[in-house]
C-alpha cells in the first residue's frame, strides 16, 4: 500500500497527544502490523521506507527521560548529528530478528550518526539490558514501559507499530521513518547517507 505522509501537526493538538496515549496503555500488547492510524493517513508495517523532503519536515522532536543505565538522556543532546531512534522491547520477536541489522548499522555509520532507542512494555531494566548485552547494543536506550516516549512520534510512529525506526536530521527533526522491521542493515545505512550527506566509506 502505498505510504501517505500524515498532515502536519498543529497546536491544537493537545488532545490529539492525549488519545495517542490512551491509544498506547491500550493497545501495546506486541508486535503489530498497521495500516492506519487516527484518520491521519496511512502507513505500512512491512519496513517501508518514508522519506521527508527537507522542506516538508517539522519541529525538532523533543524527548527527554530516563535511560537503561539510570541516567538522564535528551535527544537534544545529539542535535548537530543524524539520530537514529529504534523502539523495541524485549518481549517483541521482531525486535530480535532486526536486532543485528541495528547492531551493524550502527557500527558502519559510527561517526557520522547516533543511534538511541526507546525501550518499552520490558518489566524491568534488567530484562532489556539482558537484551542489549546478548545481541551487543552499545548504544543507549530510553526506559519507558508505560509507552509515553513514544507521544512525541506520534504523527510517525502508529502506537502498535513495534518495532520503528525514525532518523533524524541534524537539527532533530524526522527526516525518515520505517515502520516495521527493518528490511537490512543496508537499507538503514543508505538511509543515513542521504539525511546526514555523509558516506559512512569516509
Amino acid at each position: 500500500m502505498p505510504v501517505r505522509p500524515p498532515s502536519p501537526a498543529s497546536p491544537s493538538r493537545t488532545s490529539g497527544a492525549a488519545a495517542v496515549l490512551v491509544a498506547l496503555l491500550l493497545v501495546l500488547t506486541g508486535c503489530s502490523s498497521v495500516e492506519g492510524t487516527g484518520g491521519k493517513g496511512y502507513v505500512t508495517a512491512d519496513g517501508t521506507v518514508r522519506m521527508v523532503d527537507e522542506g516538508e519536515r517539522e519541529a525538532p522532536v523533543e524527548l527527554s527521560g530516563e535511560g537503561l543505565d539510570g541516567e538522564q538522556l535528551d535527544l537534544a543532546d545529539f542535535r548537530g548529528t543524524t539520530t537514529v531512534v529504534n523502539v523495541w522491547g524485549a518481549w517483541c520477536a521482531q525486535c530480535r530478528h532486526e536486532m543485528p541489522d541495528l547492531v551493524e548499522a550502527a557500527a558502519e555509520t559510527e561517526g557520522i550518526a547516533q543511534f538511541v532507542g526507546i525501550n518499552i512494555r520490558d518489566g524491568s531494566t534488567s530484562q532489556a539490558l539482558s537484551f542489549n548485552r546478548k545481541f551487543g547494543v552499545e548504544y543507549p536506550s530510553f526506559y519507558s514501559p508505560d509507552g509515553k516516549a513514544l507521544l512525541p512520534f506520534h504523527d510517525t510512529i502508529p502506537p502498535n507499530a513495534i518495532p520503528s525506526t525514525v532518523v533524524l536530521d541534524a537539527e532533530g527533526r524526522v527526516a525518515a521513518a520505517i515502520i516495521g522491521v527493518l528490511p537490512s542493515a543496508g537499507t538503514l545505512v543508505g538511509v543515513i547517507e542521504d539525511v546526514s550527506g555523509k558516506s559512512a566509506d569516509e
